[in-house]
């Protein structure tokens, strides 16, 4: 394991903020060449392919391993040289340990693992940029390398428990249209009045399937902008609804359900960011509740929004440490998360 250890140390002390993780991606690609491992790399990104090390598995289902090499800026109230990896008491602190450099070299750890032997699945890890802004230089621009996957594991820190769900986002820019008049006088069409009648829509308004992990789709009025000056009668309300579904719609669906009940136009800012709920039954949720992990849906997003398969979130580290000051993991985390996710994905049939 301690070549993996080393592995993250080297990354916490290269800065690779969002857009900016040239140097890691470079130095990773760097150490998995002189372990002879067959790395590939587009842009910031970089993949291992089981079928580069074992042909017979080019025409099997694909088994798609994701963590991130990004990292959101450092805290102000570090105490710590973030980019200074310190070993102490069984802990490595760094930017980026526990968010998400733990799960990258124990990801890479169990890959290696798993195709030393035969595997129903081709196995393939990916190191991606960008997550912690969904920029459209991460995961996006490599899965047309590799034929559709079947399923996914996204190494994010949850405490090796099973995120089987996990909300996405969007966000609707809303304009009530009206028409301008004298306040004084009994003219025009007040936009503000038109858009307070959608505006009550959202707050009333529930989807009707409720997840058991997410609970129900959440809509929430967070800005609102109207007219020029006291006299006069706006001919346009502004507002902004942030959405949050629940695994159990698409987003193609939230939006079709909000333009048909409500008068004010609706654009969405993207469409990108979906939700995900993987199926009860699937065999890698199976076979983690076999192995006592626990399920659980996830608040926070990751670049499973960004993905249409069935996937499932799952790594070492804890969530409550993302983006934090004096950030840590503990290495025994990383050596049991690695151990895992062999157990989870050896010899699964998916």
């Amino acid at each position: 394991m301690n070549d993996y250890l080393e592995l993250l140390c080297n990354m916490i002390a290269i800065p690779s903020f969002s857009k900016e993780e040239t140097d890691v991606a470079s130095m990773i690609a760097g150490c998995l060449k002189a372990r002879n491992l067959p790395v590939r790399c587009k842009g910031n990104n970089l993949w291992l392919d089981s079928a580069d090390v074992n042909p017979q598995d080019a025409g099997k289902k694909v088994l798609m391993l994701n963590a991130h090499i990004d990292t959101v800026r450092p805290a102000a109230s570090y105490t710590r040289d973030p980019f200074a990896p310190t070993v102490e008491d069984g802990k490595i602190y760094g930017l980026g340990s526990n968010d998400d450099g733990g799960c990258v070299v124990a990801l890479l750890a169990a890959w290696e693992k798993l195709v030393s032997h035969e595997q129903p699945y081709r196995l393939i890890w990916t190191a991606t940029a960008e997550e912690e802004i969904c920029g459209p230089g991460g995961l996006e621009i490599i899965l047309d390398e590799f034929p559709q996957v079947t399923l996914g594991i996204f190494g994010e820190p949850t405490g090796m428990q099973m995120a089987v769900a996990e909300k996405g986002l969007l966000v609707f820019d809303c304009l009530s249209s009206g028409v301008s008049g004298h306040a004084a006088r009994e003219e025009g069409v007040n936009a503000i009045y038109r858009a307070i009648e959608d505006i009550q829509w959202f707050k009333d308004y529930s989807f009707p399937k409720v997840s058991p992990y997410l609970g129900p789709v959440k809509m929430t009025v967070t800005m609102i902008s109207a007219g020029t000056q006291h006299n006069v009668v706006p001919d346009g309300c502004k507002f902004v609804v942030d959405v949050r579904p629940n695994g159990l719609y698409t987003n193609q669906e939230i939006l079709d359900t909000v333009r048909a009940n409500v008068k004010c136009s609706v654009e969405p800012r993207s469409m990108r960011h979906k939700s995900s709920h993987i199926a009860e039954d699937n065999p890698v949720v199976v076979r983690g509740r076999s192995l006592g992990l626990e399920s659980y849906g996830s608040p926070t997003t990751s670049s499973q929004t960004l993905v249409d398969f069935p996937s499932l979130k799952i790594g070492p580290g804890e969530s409550s440490r993302s983006h934090r000051a004096d950030e840590f993991i503990k290495i025994s985390e990383i050596e049991e998360g690695a151990d895992t996710y062999v157990k989870l994905l050896d010899n699964l049939q998916i």
